[in-house]
């Protein structure tokens, strides 16, 4: 009986179980997903979590409900890989592996910021990347009565890229609703030189920050916090003051990916970025925010690589080529306020552009413009992440690799 081990039940690991046990025949297959944690969460319902348009029961569910049967599912703490053994240590025992899939995410670490989390924390210092911290900021909204309001990214990359960008356009429009925009200024701080990592969609977003009188600050690479004073300073000596800090702290690895001597510098895994295989290791491969792909951490991206990843899989194990077929593709939509969300799909090569989606000239859905349908498209992913997603049901109309129909790509003279 050979084995197939998939580290980490989130998104990515949960789709991989789900398409590997449709594919491996049990009788010659054994497929284990390990993972400490019982709950699976919806990460991106954490954006609307503190603004009170989502409750606890939309985001949290028990992970095993979405765990197929064949699937053996341990609940351990991962203490290490060890790919010379084909072993992985478990807390409480040694599992051995044919191939491996990590799929242990990424992590915020706010302690590597001096200051960040230090007595203020959860108190008028906040992130909203987990659910603990979007509940305590939902919490602490209900009652804030105003002031300066600093959204604020420490580096890159961080899962969902757009993610602090759409917090400030909803925190206008919340504060509109509660009567009280005139009372709070918001400032949108990022290390990048623009709204994002891609030059037309940062020139549209840095548009909507205009218009909706939210102040932009760049290239601040975050030093350290000053929480008595209530200030962030960059390297440069350059300061920002808050009286309620929303920030994005560090994403990094998994610690096991660094006990285990198998990440870069942030413990990401290096791998393959059109295959998904690891850099050092044939049989072992990587999928979603655990790898150093130069793609978004998204969950959109985690799909598209599982279906990638689902037929490499059954390549290698027939000795096959594997396809060098991911091209980074991401979708996502941008809540702007107001009802309204941007749509944006891109890839390695393609930045962002105007067009329709998903079906050419037709959408329903506009690329890089503000409307209403994308805001239900929004919504709707909801439904899709629980019911389709997870299961690794493949959605229609929606490629894994990024389609140039319908998009007003420039031509090159």
């Amino acid at each position: 009986m050979k084995k197939l081990l998939i580290l980490g039940a989130g998104t990515s690991g949960t789709m991989m179980a789900n398409h590997m046990v449709k594919k491996l025949p049990r009788e010659d297959w054994d497929i284990t997903i390990v993972d400490q944690y019982k709950t699976h969460y919806y990460q991106p319902g954490f954006l609307f979590l503190p603004f009170d348009l989502y409750k606890s029961k939309d985001v949290k569910k028990k992970g095993e409900n979405f765990i197929p049967r064949g699937v053996n599912y341990v609940l351990q703490k991962i203490d290490k890989i060890v790919p010379e053994k084909n072993q992985v240590i478990l807390e409480k025992e040694i599992l051995s592996y044919d191939i491996l899939i990590i799929a242990t995410g990424t992590k915020i670490f706010p302690g590597e910021v001096e200051g960040m989390k230090g007595p203020k924390w959860y108190k008028n210092i906040f992130d909203f990347y987990t659910y603990e911290g979007a509940k305590a900021l939902r919490n602490k909204l209900r009652e804030w009565e105003g002031g300066k309001l600093v959204v604020h990214i420490s580096e890159m990359p961080i899962k969902c890229p757009v993610a602090p960008l759409e917090f400030a356009f909803l925190a206008d429009s919340y504060f509109i609703n509660k009567k009280m925009r005139d009372k709070v200024d918001i400032t949108f701080v990022t290390p990048m030189g623009g709204a994002f990592t891609k030059p037309k969609a940062t020139k549209a977003l840095h548009y909507l920050l205009e218009g909706k009188n939210i102040k932009e600050v760049t290239d601040f690479a975050i030093e350290r916090v000053d929480y008595e004073n209530n200030k962030i300073y960059d390297y440069g000596g350059q300061e920002v003051e808050y009286d309620l800090l929303v920030t994005v702290p560090p994403n990094l690895g998994d610690p096991v990916i660094e006990r285990s001597g198998l990440g870069d510098d942030m413990n990401f895994v290096p791998t393959h970025k059109a295959t998904l295989q690891s850099k050092a290791h044939k049989n072992i491969f990587v999928i979603g925010d655990a790898s150093n792909l130069p793609a978004s951490k998204a969950g959109s991206v985690a799909h598209f690589e599982a279906e990638i990843l689902e037929e490499n899989i059954l390549r290698y194990i027939k000795g096959e080529p594997l396809k060098e077929e991911f091209d980074g593709h991401a979708n996502c939509f941008i809540e702007t306020g107001h009802g309204k969300a941007l749509l944006i799909d891109f890839n390695y090569t393609h930045e962002p552009v105007e067009g329709t989606f998903p079906f050419p000239g037709v959408g329903p859905l506009k690329l890089l413009k503000e409307s209403r349908m994308n805001h239900f498209g929004k919504l709707a992913f909801r439904w899709i992440y629980w019911n389709m997603l997870l299961k690794g049901t493949h959605i229609p109309f929606v490629s894994a690799t990024m389609s140039e129909s319908g998009k007003h790509f420039e031509k090159e003279d």
